[in-house]
């Protein structure tokens, strides 16, 4: 038995406390991982805050976690102890649907978060489905590759799923926590790539992170047009945008992805779909073998998160300037 000591949240919208729990015999296929480093998320803080109304208190948040193996459950045979690894949103899926079976566990309809479904890592220690442990690149930092594990992974699937490979045109939308790592992956990934953003800071921050261009967006809308049609535009924002202006800066067959989960509906006109079979598509997280893919081209291309970093004790500061989007880009908490 292991006591884990941790940060919970007590109820909706509060700070968080020191908590601790035993926690028993690891189950087959499980590991314990020891706390290294963990990101701050914004889904953290609606968990925290019960947005979703899905949330379990104790609530011990964070799903972006870089430790190191402490312990094999029975039947653990890919990771050994010592190993340093990534941990994810996801904690498991059911392994035997037809998305599971095609290689696309992340869209299983029993699926499990970290934090959803179990503790996560605001705390001393981890027990998770070995499965969804990645052993990670030594070429990535400890503090920053927690982010890539879920803000990184959410944009690497979603470009990859609307067609991404190189030598295209890619739009990215925001220029925050998730778009100034889209940026980097496209256009380390040999393609051209648009930022849309709000102020002319981050326009220049978009070209030192990557960017071709930036275009400014006043009320809604981007400024200009980029020089040539885009074949990918990535929606990262996470308010809502109206649609058609971003549609008329597509090419034929061009695909407006969401990653960004605005709160309103979107008013999406058939027409710019229809004469150029453009589409419109959404994205969550990303399976296990492209979160694979991406720690590689990460480590290879040299793509990171720009990171701020707290001690675990300090938590609740990092949180507080999570929640004002006063932190570029990401928080992340060091043991």
């Amino acid at each position: 038995m292991t006591k884990v000591n941790a940060f919970a949240a007590l109820a909706p919208g509060q700070d968080l406390v020191p908590w601790s729990y035993d926690l028993q015999q690891l189950q087959p296929g499980e590991v314990l991982v020891r706390v290294l480093a963990c990101g701050i998320c914004h889904s953290d803080v609606h968990m925290i805050d019960n947005d979703w109304r899905i949330t379990r208190y104790p609530l011990v948040p964070g799903h972006e976690i870089v430790g190191e193996v402490v312990e094999l459950g029975p039947g653990v045979t890919h990771l050994s102890v010592g190993m340093r690894v990534g941990i994810g949103w996801q904690r498991s899926a059911c392994g035997h649907c037809e998305d599971c079976l095609s290689g696309n566990d992340n869209l299983c309809d029993q699926n499990q978060g970290v934090i959803t479904h179990g503790y996560g890592g605001f705390a001393s220690h981890v027990a998770v489905d070995s499965r969804y442990c990645f052993p990670l690149p030594a070429a990535l930092p400890t503090e920053a590759a927690g982010p890539l594990l879920c803000g990184g992974i959410t944009v690497y699937s979603a470009l990859r799923a609307a067609g991404m490979g190189s030598g295209l045109r890619i739009g990215i939308i925001g220029v925050g926590g998730l778009g100034h790592m889209a940026i980097q992956f496209a256009s380390r990934l040999g393609n051209h790539v648009t930022a849309f953003t709000t102020t002319e800071a981050k326009a220049r921050e978009a070209a030192d992170l990557g960017a071709h261009e930036a275009i400014l967006v006043r009320e809604g809308q981007p400024v200009q047009r980029p020089a040539r049609p885009l074949h990918i535009i990535l929606n990262t924002a996470p308010v809502p945008t109206p649609v058609e202006p971003y549609l008329d800066l597509l090419r034929s067959d061009g695909v407006l992805c969401y990653v960004g989960a605005p709160t309103a509906p979107l008013s999406v006109p058939l027409w710019p779909l229809l004469v150029k079979r453009r589409r419109i598509m959404g994205s969550p997280i990303g399976s296990r073998a492209t979160i694979l893919e991406m720690l590689d081209n990460a480590s290879l291309f040299g793509v990171l998160p720009k990171i701020e970093t707290f001690p675990m004790a300090k938590v609740n500061e990092a949180l507080a300037r999570v929640r004002n989007n006063s932190v570029r880009y990401r928080a992340v908490l060091l043991a």
